[in-house]
């Protein structure tokens, strides 16, 4: 296993017990990494060699901006064009191996820690020239035009972004935000967050952003509504809007999650 957790796939023996930590409720989701065996992928369409976990969807009454996959892709495989919506924008964050990128035209090599932003009507495929997996993080969302604005495709890492801490926190929690939180052309925010061990959020942040939490590495014990739960790496949150969250990192090393909110827009009444 490298830098962030990725899942492996399998099937649990006959003697493993059926208790596991998966939630459901109307404020949030816990989707435990053990959940994620061979037996609840899917493929997608246009790829091949490949299979993904499908994290989030848009639900009726729940959270409905955005869906989150996780995505395998073999030696060999891949898609010459990954998106068939127009409208729809993308995050792509590599967990581990390598992948051919080809943006507009453009090849770029994308490695573990490696992020691309899609923009709406942009062209991409993904291809694994390597003898070994790849996984990675898609998140999409349906983009929300502003006049005036435009959201334009960019490579980076989680390497090249320097994080942010937060005010008052000694760097125990920073933030890696790969757009300027403040720009309106980006309706969405797919950043990292990073805690130190004891690094807390000290109040139970309560707002209109939905939430999708991958955990890439560490644990801790994350406040979800009115419920204090233990997550790990490749465990997924999913929290609607004005859930009320919160956590303490439980070290011993760093507590780091990949962390999506939509933002920047009014909102709908019509």
């Amino acid at each position: 296993m490298g830098k962030y957790y990725y899942p492996q796939g399998g099937l649990p023996p006959q003697t493993h017990l059926t208790t596991e930590r998966a939630i459901v409720t109307e404020a949030y989701t816990v989707i435990p990494k053990g959940v994620m065996t061979d037996i609840v992928t899917s493929t997608l369409p246009g790829f091949s060699n490949t299979r993904s976990w499908i994290l989030a969807r848009p639900i009726s009454g729940f959270a409905t901006t955005f869906s989150q996959l996780i995505v395998e892709i073999g030696p060999g495989g891949g898609a010459p064009k990954a998106e068939f919506e127009p409208g729809v924008e993308g995050v792509v964050f590599v967990t581990t191996g390598k992948v051919n990128l080809t943006l507009d035209g453009e090849l770029h090599q994308l490695e573990e820690g490696g992020y691309a932003y899609l923009a709406a009507g942009a062209t991409w495929g993904l291809e694994n020239v390597s003898d070994d997996i790849v996984s990675f993080q898609w998140i999409r969302k349906a983009y929300e035009r502003l006049e005036g604005y435009e959201a334009k495709s960019f490579v980076t890492s989680d390497a090249e972004v320097e994080p942010t801490a937060m005010p008052d926190t000694d760097g125990a929690w920073k933030t890696t935000r790969f757009t300027d939180s403040s720009d309106l052309a980006h309706d969405m925010q797919v950043n990292i967050v990073t805690f130190q061990p004891g690094g807390v959020i000290p109040f139970p942040e309560t707002h209109v952003m939905e939430h999708g939490l991958y955990v890439l590495e560490g644990k801790a014990m994350y406040l979800l509504n009115n419920d204090w739960v233990e997550v790990e790496a490749g465990d997924f949150m999913w929290l609607r809007a004005f859930c009320p969250q919160a956590c303490y990192a439980g070290g011993p090393g760093q507590f780091r999650y990949l962390l999506y909110k939509d933002m920047n827009r009014q909102i709908r009444l019509t």
